[in-house]
């Protein structure tokens, strides 16, 4: 893919037992605040330290004693907070969960790219569909790039732009894992569609310089590469988690870094001490059946691991959302909103967007319905962001 640039729970699980920080204002001195274990400050802002499992009853407390809720953010993320009504012992973390991955950055970069060789380049889009669009793999043998699943690379085309300076770079979505295709770290992988438009003065077909570069690329070529890039799209560590991926199109590239990591037999055998127990979703919105990209592998995966992978597809030119019209996937958003509600309002849920920017609007209005009145979707959007479990990459 070619890129431009918490309420409710049970408090027997582990979300349950986290706290969280209320910053208020408006709160006023009177006998009912008075009666409370919590100090006003001077500032005229008050923090509440809560648990998960309080945090909707907290909510209306708050609303119903005057007070607006201006911040929410976890325990332990540096803040300085106020002795907590409740209080928990936090569980003493192991060597293991102290690790953390280190994540490279560009460690190549435009002045000194990486040059590798195009070790394969294959049509994904089967008889009868619309455009080209290829999986290429490049050889990486002869380097140091290093790189994690949902991060990009840079491609730098060959030859000159209209000024006769050497083309800029462009990111693309990695759509391997972090071992490669061939699992043995030396080779990374896209999904590129070739872009083709029409000019809008003109009316001439315009097709996109580095899309058409790669689309056309011949096995053995040079290369140049860059990177990687990126800290947004990357998937957790904690193998119990939910991924909740939303994607068009070639937005599928970071997705299926991410499944193969997952469910993948020979990445299986290579992460020992990975093993995926969560539910993955994939909703996938494509224009017809011959452009669903890795059909095959997906829905083989969606066979093996049914617990754990669930795959539903939004064939715009070939299937109908309730009003008639054509199939995209704000409304396969829409028809199981309710179910993505309840998973996305779990602590170990992660929500991931990619593809192409016009789908974000609908998506919002689904869930928006689907959270109710009692909740503000913005707000509680903009409090999954700060947690890190809301992650959008769209162009």
């Amino acid at each position: 893919m070619y890129n431009l640039t918490a309420a409710g729970g049970n408090a027997n699980t582990i979300s349950g037992k986290r706290l969280f920080v209320y910053e208020v204002v408006g709160f006023h001195q009177n006998s009912e605040t008075s009666q409370n274990s919590f100090q006003l400050r001077k500032s005229g802002k008050t923090l509440i330290t809560v648990p998960y499992s309080r945090m909707n009853q907290e909510m209306r407390r708050i609303t119903q004693l005057g007070g607006k809720i201006v911040n929410i953010f976890p325990v332990g993320d540096g803040r300085a907070i106020p002795s907590p009504q409740v209080q928990a012992s936090p569980a003493k973390p192991s060597a293991k969960a102290k690790e953390k991955t280190v994540v490279p950055v560009n460690t190549y970069r435009p002045k000194d790219p990486y040059v590798g060789q195009c070790l394969s380049n294959d049509e994904l889009v089967r008889e009868g569909g619309i455009g080209t669009c290829r999986h290429l793999t490049f050889d990486l043998s002869a380097g140091n790039l290093r790189y994690l699943e949902g991060q990009s690379i840079g491609i730098i085309p060959e030859g000159l732009d209209k000024n006769g300076k050497p083309h800029k770079l462009r990111l693309y979505s990695i759509a391997s894992t972090r071992h490669g295709d061939h699992v043995d770290d030396k080779t990374v992988s896209l999904c590129v569609r070739q872009l083709e438009y029409k000019h809008p003065e003109t009316g001439e077909t315009v097709y996109g310089v580095c899309s058409t570069y790669l689309c056309n690329l011949q096995t053995g070529a040079d290369v140049k590469i860059t990177g990687p890039v990126g800290k947004e799209m990357l998937l957790p560590e904690d193998p119990n988690a939910n991924i909740i991926m939303l994607a068009t199109g070639t937005g599928i590239a970071p997705f299926r870094a991410y499944l193969w990591r997952m469910f993948k037999d020979n990445e299986r055998q290579k992460n020992p001490d990975y093993r995926f127990k969560g539910l993955a979703w994939l909703i996938f919105g494509i224009a017809t059946t011959p452009n669903i990209l890795y059909k095959e592998e997906l829905e083989e995966l969606q066979q093996r691991y049914p617990d754990n992978f669930r795959l539903t597809y939004a064939i715009s030119r070939e299937q109908k959302n309730p009003e008639g019209g054509r199939m995209y996937i704000q409304h396969r958003v829409a028809e199981h909103a309710d179910e993505l509600w309840q998973l996305i309002q779990q602590e170990n849920t992660h929500t991931y967007i990619c593809g192409l920017k016009g789908m974000e609007d609908g998506i919002d209005q689904a869930l928006t319905a689907a959270a109710g009145a009692g909740v503000n979707w913005p707000d509680y959007q903009r409090q999954m962001k700060r947690a890190g479990r809301w992650h959008v990459e769209t162009y």
